[in-house]
């Protein structure tokens, strides 16, 4: 990870009425604390913009940006993933990660068997899933993200030491 690593936040969903207010799909671990971030960049870093949120619709949040005055304009920045550079995310408690950081790792068995990298963090609900990608392998495997089966991330080597369940590797 460098210095001027950006981490995706949110997610604009289109307008939310007609006066250029948006949906926001907030990917912070408190949804509103998305607004304390900003400026949020677009991926390509061509839009920068203030956020002020101005409430809550099923599944989003909804606000103002700076620079959206009309609901075409908010509706054409639907599907704009929003980021800020890495460093102005909070530090976290040693057991806890930013996606970020742990996409790109090396994984190793207990043993010091290569398993792949991962390729993605998931999570479709129970917990967060490891997405893992070995050389020579189309198909790739999911590990649990949890204490018991990835006892050891170590971000300074850039590596995981798992104990995957049986046959799951």
């Amino acid at each position: 990870m460098t210095e001027d690593t950006r981490i995706c936040v949110g997610a604009l969903a289109g307008a939310f009425g007609v006066k250029g207010e948006v949906r926001l799909k907030s990917f912070t671990a408190t949804p509103e604390d998305i607004a304390e971030y900003a400026p949020l960049t677009s991926e390509d870093g061509a839009h920068s913009f203030d956020v002020t949120l101005t409430g809550q619709t099923s599944g989003a949040l909804t606000a103002r940006l700076s620079g959206v005055a009309t609901r075409e304009q908010a509706d054409g920045l639907r599907g704009t993933r929003l980021y800020v550079p890495r460093a102005r995310l909070p530090a976290l408690p040693d057991d806890e990660f930013y996606h970020a950081d742990l996409v790109g790792l090396d994984v190793f068995d207990s043993g010091g068997t290569a398993l792949g990298r991962v390729s993605a963090v998931l999570n479709h609900g129970a917990t967060d899933l490891l997405e893992i990608h070995s050389p020579g392998h189309s198909e790739t495997v999911l590990l649990p993200f949890t204490r018991e089966v990835v006892p050891t991330v170590d971000l300074a080597t850039g590596r995981i030491v798992a104990d995957p369940p049986e046959g799951l590797t």
